[in-house]
Formats: C-alpha cells, sequence, structure tokens
C-alpha cells in the first residue's frame, strides 16, 4: 500500500466506493488524513462502513473545509451531466483528482511509463510490465488494469510504475508527467463522457502532457486520430516522438510487417522478433501492441534481445482472445474484453469460420463497421438487450439465433460447430457490446463464458495444439 503521506492531517473527500475508491480510503486513513468518504449505493457505503471507513454524506457537507475530493473515475463529473457531488465540489473550489494522482504525489522518486488507447492499452499494460520484470526492473504494473494504484508497492529511485490509464483517469490526473507515454489508438467510445469525439481525442491525448526530451511518446498511426496527434507532437519536436504501426512499415519507428517485428528507430530495419510464431499475440492488433511495448521499454533502456525473449514468453490476459479449451477440434475463445465493434472486429479478423456470440449494452453504432467481416461468420448468436438491434443489421448476410442468454448461446453454437463440424471452427465470445445488461462487468461475463465451456462435454485436447496453446 501506498502511503500518501502529503495529506497527512488534512480532511479529504473521496466519492465513489468501489475498488479503487475503496483502495483510496484505506491508503488515506493509514497515511493520517482526515476521510470522508461517500457512495450512492448503500450496498458499498455498507461494505465501507464494515471496513471502519468514516462515512460523510457529501450532499449535505461543507466540502470548503476540504481542499481536495478524490474521485472514482467511473462517476460522471462532467459530462453528459456533472454529478451533484463534483457541482458542490467544484462551487466550493476543490480539486478533482483520482488515486493515480495520488500515487504521483506520494512516489515522485520514481518513474513512470502511462499507456492508452481506446483497444489494446491492457495488454500493452501488460507486455511492458513483463518486458520490465523479465529485464530485472523494479516495476509495479496496475492502474486501471489489475490493482488499483494505491494498492501498488511503493518504489524508489529505480523503480517504474507501469499504468493503463483510460480516458477518465487522464481527465483527473494533474501533476504526472510520463516518462513515456503510449498512445495505441484512438475510436469512437465513452463520447457520451467527453461531450464527443474532440473531447475524447483531448482526453487521450493528456497522456503526453507537459513531457520534454528526454521523455517519449510513442503514437500508433494506423488510425487517422492518432496519426494526428502523432504529426503534431513531431512537428512541436518537445520530447521524442516514435510511431508504431501494424499496418504498414514506418520511418523512424517501430513496425510489424507480415508479423514480422521491425525496429527502425535507429533507420537501420532491424527485425526483431516472429510474432507470427507467438501465441498469446494472435492478429494485427496484437502485433500493434508488441510493437508498442517493444518501443516502450526499449525507451526504458532495455535490450532488443531481452525484449524479443520476452515477447515469447507472454501468456497473454484473460478475457482478450483467451483460448478455454479445445472440445472435439472447435476452440472456444473467451474475448470478453471486446466491448465495442473496434475490439470484436480485431477478433473476428483472426478466424476463417466463426461462431460467434455477441451482444449486451450496445454502444453507438453498433456491428455495423463490422460488415466487412460478415462473411466470417458460421453463424451468430445474439443475447441481451442489443440482440434486436443486431438482428436487424445481420438479417440477409449472416445466419444468427436470437438466443437471449449467454448460456442458450453456448449451447447452440456448441451443438451448431460440433455438428457441421469444420476445419478451424471457433465458438467466439466477442459481444461488441458492454456487458451491464447482464453482467456486472466484462471480466464477470467472460468467467461466466469458462464455466459454461467447461462444463461442456466431449474429448478435450490435451495439450492444446501447439499454435493455439496460450
Amino acid at each position: 500500500m501506498i502511503d500518501v503521506f502529503p495529506f497527512a492531517g488534512f480532511p479529504v473527500a473521496l466519492m465513489g466506493l468501489g475498488k479503487s475508491g475503496m483502495a483510496s480510503a484505506k491508503a488515506l486513513l493509514a497515511s493520517g488524513a482526515e476521510v470522508w468518504a461517500w457512495d450512492d449505493s448503500q450496498e458499498r457505503r455498507a461494505e465501507a462502513e464494515a471496513a471502519h471507513i468514516p462515512l460523510v454524506d457529501l450532499y449535505e457537507k461543507d466540502l470548503r473545509e476540504a481542499t481536495t475530493i478524490v474521485w472514482s473515475p467511473g462517476i460522471p463529473h462532467t459530462y453528459p451531466k456533472p454529478h451533484p457531488i463534483a457541482a458542490r465540489a467544484r462551487a466550493a473550489g476543490l480539486e478533482i483528482i483520482c488515486d493515480v494522482e495520488l500515487l504521483a504525489r506520494s512516489q515522485r522518486a520514481a518513474s513512470y511509463i502511462g499507456i492508452t488507447g481506446t483497444n489494446g492499452k491492457s495488454t500493452t499494460t501488460a507486455l511492458v510490465g513483463h518486458i520490465l520484470g523479465r529485464a530485472g526492473r523494479r516495476v509495479e504494473t496496475g492502474g486501471n488494469l489489475g490493482p488499483p494504484a494505491l494498492e501498488l508497492q511503493p518504489l524508489g529511485e529505480e523503480g517504474i510504475y507501469v499504468l493503463e490509464m483510460s480516458s477518465y483517469q487522464l481527465e483527473l490526473t494533474l501533476s504526472i508527467t510520463f516518462d513515456i507515454g503510449v498512445l495505441t489508438n484512438i475510436s469512437p467510445d465513452h463520447l457520451d463522457r467527453h461531450g464527443g469525439l474532440p473531447g475524447y481525442i483531448e482526453a487521450k491525448k493528456r497522456i503526453f502532457r507537459r513531457q520534454t526530451t528526454p521523455r517519449t511518446a510513442v503514437i500508433g498511426v494506423d488510425d487517422a486520430a492518432s496519426r494526428a496527434i502523432y504529426d503534431e507532437l513531431a512537428a512541436r519536436a518537445e520530447q521524442r516522438v516514435v510511431p508504431i504501426s501494424a499496418e504498414a512499415p514506418v520511418a523512424a519507428g517501430v513496425y510489424a510487417w507480415d508479423g514480422r517485428l521491425v525496429d527502425d528507430t535507429q533507420g537501420l530495419r532491424s527485425e526483431v522478433a516472429d510474432l507470427a510464431k507467438m501465441p498469446a499475440l494472435p492478429g494485427r492488433h496484437n502485433w500493434q501492441n508488441a510493437a508498442a511495448a517493444y518501443a516502450a521499454t526499449r525507451a526504458a533502456g532495455v535490450h532488443p534481445t531481452v525484449i524479443a525473449a520476452s515477447l515469447g514468453s507472454f501468456p497473454g490476459l484473460a478475457h482478450r482472445q483467451e483460448l478455454v479449451a479445445v472440445i472435439d477440434g472447435v476452440r472456444y475463445v473467451n474475448d470478453s474484453k471486446a466491448t465495442n465493434s473496434d475490439a470484436a472486429a480485431k477478433a473476428l479478423v483472426c478466424y476463417e469460420r466463426v461462431y460467434w456470440i455477441a451482444g449486451g449494452r450496445a454502444k453507438e453504432g453498433g456491428i455495423e463497421p463490422l460488415a466487412p467481416h460478415f462473411g466470417r461468420i458460421a453463424h451468430a448468436y445474439l443475447i441481451g438487450e442489443a440482440a434486436e438491434t443486431f438482428a436487424k443489421t445481420l438479417a440477409g448476410k449472416a445466419r444468427f439465433t436470437v438466443a437471449r442468454t449467454l448460456a442458450q448461446a453456448l449451447e447452440a453454437a456448441s451443438r451448431d460447430a460440433g455438428r457441421e463440424c469444420r476445419e478451424g471452427a471457433v465458438v467466439l465470445l466477442s459481444p461488441a457490446c458492454a456487458s451491464w445488461d447482464q453482467f456486472a462487468n466484462f471480466e464477470v461475463r467472460g468467467e461466466a463464458f469458462k464455466a459454461l465451456v467447461a462444463a461442456l462435454p466431449g474429448r478435450r485436447e490435451h495439450p492444446l495444439p501447439a499454435e493455439a496453446a496460450p
């Protein structure tokens, strides 16, 4: 746990008692701060009370007595409408920050690598942490991925914090300047929380705020929005800027060309690794993640051979194209983290014959952007609130069944894939939707899928095929 010593003896308001909020409250209390904690959920308030966290009704409290409110990033504080407590906090002159800001103010001697992007940030964060750990560095990995920031271990001058940063967190992190900032890509997501696409892009750009040489910005250039950010920063020449791509060679950058990772940062076009032989990194989107991780860890001083070896030993992440089982020749893949169409597209392109489980709470644009990949769908099984809408999109373009629940969808998909018994058949959970209509989060949805797969009858292949093993 982090000692948040700058707040010792001071009153600190705290809104939101989820995972990061509880960790923040405990760290602040242990550091001697006076904590005023609140959550709109009675259940979470009860959990906090049981953990001896002081509750103060922030709707009634005179907030002018404090200077800071630690805000749960998941709670809207500006768009689409400011939360009433956020409005009260601003009126009282409080700074609104999140737990990552507390970490940055408390662990000033350490180095920081921040990773953001619409898709790929979790895998890239895990890759960077894995590579640095294999290189013998003192490293802690967390933030939006894994442990909350204040549950990480304190690090000294030689330590490196590798933090996945959501757009919500970036808006609430005021003072941190990342030694290495990574932007994987940008596609429309969370637009309601940022007042539209321009606001979302501005939030992502904060990963590079106040960087000057020798700090490094690593930027994917395979989408127009990210490429525009690259062009802007490269023209300013305030920090070192490294482009990455999984689509084409990029001069003075790092790219994956036909699955081969190439380092051209010194103009030498050195081939580093064959990503096509790394089963935990399937598809172009993971090649982009590998390129980003390579560029970031090279900027941190890790030797290319160490990075290449570490990429090969990466075990992958749960719920990101996670191979759950191979039953009677059919692969079952858990990609529950694919909560939008862009993420689902990255999974669909990896397989030729897909029995696709999709649906949940739809995001803007639905699955219409996936139309170029409908030919890969042997059959779709639609669940949740989006089922009817997705059915209209697929009508006449791909076979589908409105299954409603995940259990019904998997039962039908397993039956159809087994009956048709085509080589390369994959039952893929890649919902292109949020989970909140039926599950608390994408992790719960993915675990439910894995439990259902575990209960399926049939012959399991042990070990898994070498080209598919996680």
